[in-house]
């Protein structure tokens, strides 16, 4: 997909994935083994993995992490969560984390949330 057609979510995941294939290159082996370890951690348990996207949104919000937040609400939204679901995790990583979380929910949560969800094909 040219850059141009991308929208502000797209754009965003694409520079992540560019990026991992850059350092993938360069640190195969360490790239490998988080990828490794990442699947195993959000493979379906005792939690599903919608349970475990949710989560993961949670902690990238009171990380402060842009490129999670995002990559987390495409997986929230990959694994059917809805929006009131994801909206539950914004709130649940605000009380942690204060007006900084929730100023990233009600903000690139919500916008990536709209974008991975509106004209899906």
């Amino acid at each position: 997909m040219p850059e141009q057609e991308m929208n502000w979510t797209q754009a965003y995941l694409h520079d992540y994935k560019e990026g991992m294939g850059i350092f993938s290159e360069r640190m195969p082996e360490v790239s490998h083994q988080f990828s490794q370890f990442s699947e195993a951690c959000f493979k379906e348990g005792e939690l599903s993995k919608k349970q475990k996207q949710l989560m993961a949104l949670g902690i990238s919000i009171v990380a402060q992490d842009e490129y999670c937040m995002i990559y987390h609400t495409k997986g929230c939204v990959d694994q059917g969560a809805s929006e009131k679901e994801v909206l539950e995790a914004c709130g649940v990583a605000a009380a942690f984390g204060g007006g900084a979380a929730l100023s990233q929910a009600v903000t690139l949560v919500q916008e990536a949330y709209a974008d991975l969800t509106t004209n899906v094909n």
